[in-house]
Formats: structure tokens, C-alpha cells, sequence
């Protein structure tokens, strides 16, 4: 790709979903244009480009957009975030709510791996909490990821990664050459497309939200907006789960580690009274 391609390309990335792309690693861009290309009918990566500039036609910047954007997933991936969801803070939740709906937002959660462990945990963990009521949500940008998602239908390779056999036993049957999650499972969780450079206001409160290893590829003045924004979402006793790996730093002070818990943040008080004054 040319160097006026390869900028094209980021610029219309960064403009849609916040993400910033390394220009030196064309052979990434290339290879996750690749199944656009061929969907879209053309004969190369030079004929999308060229398309790109010459009609600016939504629909296909959106999928240029989504291609490059899809992030890795697997279920339990990382397993310390659910470890903590299953031992420390769905009990927490379940005992302050008092039979309150305790609302939890797999956020960017792509072909929908992460908010389908939360589900099979919270069934696991029922009969502990007869009275909780669990509203668990996924969001993406992709509607691409979002519609596999609601299916429920996964590949060997995506059910090895991470699914433990007793999960794969209880929760899914063969399909084929696939694997077919519950009617039971797929059901607890309610699906949205959600471009979190939006307005997050109107999706009211979440008392966790798992957003892990997205910020980190955002640039400076846009994680800094939606970190700000997650925290506002959150309620004074509530949860934000970034990637294990990951922390605020010098981003916002909106938010503040959980003592020993990698990735867990909660609200800093400070920032939720001056939003509230």
C-alpha cells in the first residue's frame, strides 16, 4: 500500500472508533482488509482505497472501520477478571442490591465470548443468590461480530480457548462442524451495537463494566473521554474492568485502582461529587 493509502485508511479508523493505528504495520492493515476485499467484490486493497475516496459511501467506511477494529477475544480470557467477578463481586453486588437489578456491560465485547462466561457464571452462582436479578449486556461496534454473537454458533479452535469441558458438556451442543451455545445462556444476555466515542448517557448505569484492552489503543484526548465517561456510568460502589495488564495512569483521575486486583477500578469519590454538584 502507498503511504497516502495507508493514511487514508488510519484516518478513517481514528474518525469512526477512536483507534489509532501503527502506519508502520501495513502488513496488519492488510491482512484485516483482506476478507472486505473480497466481499466487497473488488480485486485488490488499491481498488477499496480508491473506492474509499472516490464515493465515501457510509456503509463501506463502516466496514473498513469494523475490520480493523475487531479485537481478540476467548472465553474466560485472562481468568483473574472472572475469578474476581465469580468470589468477590457479584456476592458484594448481590448483598448491597438487596434483589435490585445488578446491571453488567461487556463493553466492546466483539463476537460476544466475554459477556457468555459472565452468563455462565451468573448460572452457576444462582442458586447462592436466589434474589439477585443479573442484566447482563453486550455491546460492539461490528455488527458483523455482533450478529455471530447472537447466534451462539462457535468453532472448535474459539470453544478450545479458554472454555472449560464442564461448560462445553453443560452449555453447548454439536452443530455440525460447530458449536452451539444454550437457548438458556444466549438469552441472558441482551446485545446493542454501541460506538463508545457516542454519547454514553442514555444507557443509563452499570454496576460493572467490563471494557478490557480497548482504551489502551485509543489516543490521549479520546481515552481520556471515555474513561470519563465509564466512570459515569458507574455507581459510587461500582466496578470497571480494564485488561489485566492495563491501568488509567495519567488519563483521568475518575478513576481509582482497587488495592491488589490488576485491571480493577472503581469511582474516585472526589470526581462522583463533582459531577453530582
Amino acid at each position: 500500500m502507498s503511504p497516502d493509502a495507508v493514511e487514508l485508511i488510519r484516518a478513517v479508523a481514528h474518525g469512526r472508533s477512536g483507534v489509532v493505528l501503527d502506519s508502520a504495520k501495513t502488513y496488519l492493515i492488510e491482512s484485516r482488509l483482506a476478507p472486505v476485499v473480497r466481499r466487497e467484490g473488488f480485486q485488490s486493497i488499491e481498488e477499496l482505497v480508491a473506492a474509499m475516496r472516490a464515493g465515501r459511501e457510509e456503509r463501506l467506511l463502516w466496514a473498513v472501520t469494523e475490520a480493523l477494529t475487531t479485537s481478540e477475544t476467548a472465553f474466560f480470557r485472562d481468568r483473574g477478571p472472572f475469578q474476581q467477578f465469580r468470589e468477590e463481586i457479584l456476592p458484594a453486588l448481590a448483598l448491597a442490591r438487596d434483589g435490585q437489578p445488578i446491571r453488567v456491560w461487556s463493553a466492546a465485547c466483539s463476537t460476544g465470548q466475554e459477556p457468555y462466561s459472565l452468563a455462565m457464571i451468573v448460572d452457576d452462582e444462582r442458586s447462592k443468590f436466589p434474589a439477585a436479578k443479573v442484566e447482563l449486556f453486550g455491546s460492539d461496534l461490528s455488527e458483523r461480530c455482533l450478529e455471530k454473537a447472537q447466534s451462539g454458533l462457535y468453532t472448535q479452535f474459539e470453544i478450545q480457548r479458554g472454555l472449560p469441558i464442564r461448560l462445553l458438556v453443560r452449555h453447548f451442543e454439536k452443530a455440525e462442524e460447530m458449536w452451539l451455545l444454550s437457548p438458556r445462556i444466549r438469552q441472558m444476555v441482551r446485545w446493542r451495537r454501541i460506538n463508545l466515542l457516542a454519547d454514553l448517557r442514555p444507557l443509563g448505569q452499570f454496576d460493572v463494566i467490563f471494557c478490557r484492552n480497548v482504551t489502551a489503543g485509543f489516543d490521549a484526548a479520546t481515552r481520556h473521554r471515555v474513561l470519563e465517561q465509564l466512570a459515569r456510568a458507574l455507581p459510587p460502589d461500582g466496578y470497571l474492568v480494564l485488561g489485566v495488564d492495563e491501568t488509567v495512569g495519567e488519563a483521568t483521575q475518575a478513576l481509582v485502582p482497587v488495592p491488589g486486583r490488576r485491571g480493577l477500578y472503581g469511582v474516585n469519590p472526589e470526581f462522583r461529587a463533582a459531577v453530582a454538584a
